[in-house]
């Protein structure tokens, strides 16, 4: 397997804080089954760090006299989260390079180790409570193997949507299978012969791709692809690996599949996030602000056209309540927003997001295609 993602110690770190901070890293991303230099690459105090935009990545600068930012990242600033480390939050100004002077940063022996590794690891999207997927298939054909692949899912720490798991009873099913299909980074559709033959399975693969929610196609043997996979990710099946009898996976082809779902899961947060950002400096361009960065959560520290600055939050599925507390705990300065995409959400979401917008005034809660609109009369 290649790496899926990149994560980078810039500056000055110490040994014994690089110590500190790779062994919290190697302990939390064990539980799923990921190791640094295989799926992780991990550089500490590369002359440069210019991470591929297909992969999740994220860098900690630990700040010191006559530091620089490497010139690859500083390229990047808009799209790749740097977290500034300074000894004493009074000396950010000395400690830090220009570039990240705007950035919140985190006094090291104030917050400690554990802390500056899970920030880190939070803006890579590797903690437990970021990590979901959607599983696609006709039960008549692929049952037996959704049942597998969800529980070998959940094992490596996936919040596994599968229509027989994760629907209460009671609950409006079509809505509800939207908004957590919004709320995955990859959808697995297990490509049987007639997947598309099925209204559901063709819409919930179409409105993935709509979403920007990347594909990993699992091909059974005997299944033509169909040219609206050309853009999915795929692993392809042997008879080997299906018992046609039970049509039950083999033990190396679940590996497979979950090596492979690694992969394409980095590069689904990395494009969406991505894309996001993007229409927000689009956003802002047009109204004649500008982002100066990326930092803790995902913040992006932008400047509004009358010198204001603010942090937005861009949100890659569903915000939630946790989402709104982050962005104040993160952000207690500044005024900050919420910025998310609508499409697909469940009705109920987003009248419950219209009531905390309504109740709560800080931080500010904006859909994705109207921010240009709202920025453009920002009052605090």
């Amino acid at each position: 397997m290649s790496a899926a993602y990149e994560l980078a110690l810039l500056g000055a770190p110490s040994a014994e804080q690089v110590a500190e901070i790779q062994d919290i890293v190697v302990e939390i991303i064990s539980h799923f089954d990921l190791s640094l230099g295989k799926e992780l690459t991990w550089l500490v105090r590369p002359p440069d760090f210019t991470p591929s935009q297909r992969n999740a990545a994220a860098a900690i600068f630990f700040g010191g006299p006559g530091t620089a930012l490497p010139a690859g990242i500083a390229r990047m600033r808009n799209s790749v989260p740097v977290i500034p480390i300074v000894s004493d939050l009074t000396r950010a100004s000395s400690e830090l390079p220009i570039e990240l002077r705007s950035l919140n940063a985190l006094a090291y022996r104030d917050v400690g180790a554990r802390r500056v590794a899970t920030a880190l690891l939070e803006c890579a999207g590797l903690l437990p409570r970021q990590r979901r997927v959607f599983v696609s298939y006709r039960r008549d054909e692929a049952r037996a193997a959704a049942l597998q692949l969800f529980d070998a899912f959940s094992a490596r720490q996936f919040d596994v949507f599968l229509d027989t798991h994760g629907v209460a009873p009671g609950d409006d099913f079509q809505s509800t299978l939207w908004h957590r299909l919004c709320d995955s980074d990859v959808l697995v559709m297990l490509d049987t012969k007639t997947y598309f033959g099925s209204r559901w399975t063709t819409a919930e693969f179409g409105r993935a791709l709509a979403k920007n929610i990347s594909v990993l196609r699992v091909a059974w043997p005997d299944c033509t692809p169909s040219p609206r996979t050309s853009t999915a990710s795929h692993v392809v099946l042997a008879d080997s690996d299906l018992d046609a009898a039970t049509g039950m996976m083999a033990d190396r082809a679940i590996e497979q599949v979950c090596s492979r779902l690694e992969v394409i899961r980095s590069e689904s947060i990395a494009v969406r996030r991505l894309n996001l950002v993007s229409g927000l400096a689009y956003s802002l361009e047009l109204i004649g602000g500008k982002i100066e960065g990326i930092g803790l959560g995902n913040g992006v520290y932008l400047t509004l056209p009358d010198g204001r600055q603010m942090v937005a939050f861009p949100t890659v599925g569903v915000p939630t309540s946790l989402t709104l507390h982050q962005a104040v705990t993160l952000t207690a300065d500044r005024p900050t927003l919420v910025l998310y995409d609508h499409i697909g959400l469940h009705q109920d979401w987003l009248e419950h997001l219209d009531w905390l917008a309504t109740h709560i005034s800080r931080p500010r809660w904006i859909k994705a295609a109207e921010a240009a609109w709202q920025l453009a009369d920002w009052v605090d």
